[in-house]
């Protein structure tokens, strides 16, 4: 019995320290930081130069709008002498109507334009979601960290920064795409 002792011993202390060595490189805590990932993504560039034309454009159509409604407006204001009182009453409703319409559709279109801003950051936010997601299942993590600036953490050591790699593969996997 003694004989077996000693060799099973020597087995258990070997997968001990096995299983201690895999366990602190498989719980390596790591981090991401959010905000250059957003900034560095190539993606993320496109993306916003495609929201910036767009919201141009709508800007632009109230704009349009605005001018023509202040056009009319120094109009009226030219000829409002020359006109009968129930001329007036009835340029002065259509003015005023006119400018709460325009008003209205500002209105929609500053909320259009909020909504297209929410949805491109977000496609943006899940392709970085999604890359992050199989690059920690490819390099084995149990865990990757975001950091955004707010604090949540305060302090990790340089190792522990995953950030460039994951940019770069993302990048990479987009210019792929393309």
């Amino acid at each position: 019995m003694n004989k077996l002792a000693f060799p099973i011993s020597l087995i258990a202390i070997a997968a001990s320290i096995f299983a201690i060595f895999q366990l602190q490189s498989s719980s390596e805590q790591v981090y991401v930081d959010v905000n250059k990932l957003l900034d560095g993504y190539k993606r993320t560039k496109i993306v916003r130069a495609e929201f910036e034309a767009k919201a141009k454009t709508l800007n632009a159509n109230v704009d349009s709008l605005m001018t023509d409604w202040q056009n009319e407006l120094k109009t009226y204001e030219k000829e409002r002498s020359k006109m009968s009182k129930k001329e007036l009453e009835l340029k002065q409703q259509l003015l005023g109507n006119k400018q709460q319409q325009i008003n209205n559709y500002q209105q929609a279109i500053q909320k259009q334009i909020q909504e297209e801003d929410k949805k491109s950051t977000q496609t943006v936010i899940n392709d970085i979601n999604d890359y992050v997601k199989e690059y920690g299942k490819k390099h084995d993590y149990n865990i990757i960290f975001g950091a955004s600036g707010g604090g949540n953490i305060m302090y990790a050591s340089e190792g522990s920064d995953l950030t460039q790699n994951i940019l770069e593969g993302l990048n990479t996997e987009f210019e792929g795409k393309k």
